[in-house]
């Protein structure tokens, strides 16, 4: 999947995490504050998780956004945290659900611990996410973190619906990939309006902000699982397809492949599993599906920056920017 040319005087990602690096540092030293617990296991899983890499998109989402909006209280580090938490409570349940071995380039927390105790420490993270809300104590930062998880939750449950079934459409597709993974960025860009009190032009810009961006960040992660080594995606190569996810690349080849073509892909998908994940690679990018996968995620991504013209010029709304930049260009 190539993408565009990046613009000359554009922040690398190195540079947005040097401009955060003290918001981030904050913010992780509440997350391990406030995994203590009196339950050794309890702590064990939630540090091997919380600390096993990763970008930390969602949080950098929103420190960045809070800065770029004017705020100048605390609360950003809390609402930070909580949305680490609850995308770290996902990753647990959906490793149990899907039944993975790798992430972040290591072995998952139910692979180490058991599934028993994933699901478990997954339910610790949520309820504590949720006594963090109370501690911000804004009854709109509650209602949007509530009904982001919420959310979150009923997309899991209609991707475990969409298992083994060919005839998912784009438009299906997305509504997963929105409730899934684009409604927690959201909800942290959102959060960020909130707490610096700015008026509805600058919260719906933020929503567009974190809706888009996730898009096109789940858009890559897609395109990613057949366009690139296991050791630069940091888990097993075409596990998406092993579990018989109609991911877009699958649904562009079903719709504008050969029928011998779409007849593999729709094999592959209803029954699962990865002995054809070569052919089925060399496919997806015969016909065009990673190139449509990676257009469709550069539009999300430039409506997301688009979404930022009103917010006024400072380095924090320069480190949004490429941060959506970011999300089209990775490898991992």
């Amino acid at each position: 999947m190539q993408p565009a040319e990046k613009t000359a005087d554009l922040l690398s990602f190195e540079d947005v995490k040097a401009l955060a690096r003290d918001d981030m540092g904050a913010v992780d030293d509440l997350i391990r504050s406030s995994l203590q617990s009196d339950v050794l296991l309890v702590s064990q899983v939630a540090e091997y998780i919380v600390t096993s890499g990763g970008k930390r998109l969602r949080p950098l989402i929103v420190l960045l956004a809070a800065r770029a909006l004017g705020y100048t209280g605390g609360h950003q580090m809390n609402a930070a945290a909580i949305v680490e938490f609850i995308h770290t409570a996902t990753l647990l349940h959906d490793d149990v659900v899907d039944s993975s071995d790798r992430r972040r380039g290591r072995d998952t927390a139910n692979t180490v611990f058991g599934n028993q105790a994933s699901v478990l420490v997954g339910d610790f993270l949520y309820s504590r996410a949720f006594q963090m809300m109370v501690d911000i104590g804004r009854m709109r930062v509650m209602q949007i973190l509530a009904d982001a998880t919420n959310t979150i939750a009923a997309g899991e449950v209609m991707q475990l619906m969409n298992v083994h079934d060919p005839d998912v459409t784009e438009a299906e597709y997305r509504k997963v990939i929105y409730r899934k993974t684009a409604r927690l960025f959201e909800a942290g860009a959102q959060i960020a309006a909130v707490l610096a009190d700015r008026d509805p032009n600058d919260e719906a810009a933020m929503i567009c902000y974190g809706q888009n961006l996730g898009t096109a960040f789940q858009l890559v992660d897609d395109a990613l699982d057949y366009d690139a080594s296991p050791e630069e995606l940091g888990k097993n190569l075409g596990d998406d397809l092993a579990e018989g996810k109609p991911t877009l690349p699958l649904i562009y080849v079903l719709e504008n492949g050969s029928d011998a073509e779409k007849q593999l892909i729709r094999g592959a998908i209803e029954e699962g599993g990865i002995d054809k994940l070569d052919d089925i690679q060399a496919i997806v990018e015969s016909t065009g599906a990673l190139q449509y996968t990676a257009a469709r995620a550069q539009e999300a991504a430039d409506v997301a920056i688009n979404a930022l013209s009103g917010i006024p010029e400072s380095e924090y709304k320069q480190a949004m920017i490429a941060i959506a930049d970011f999300a089209v260009r990775r490898r991992s």
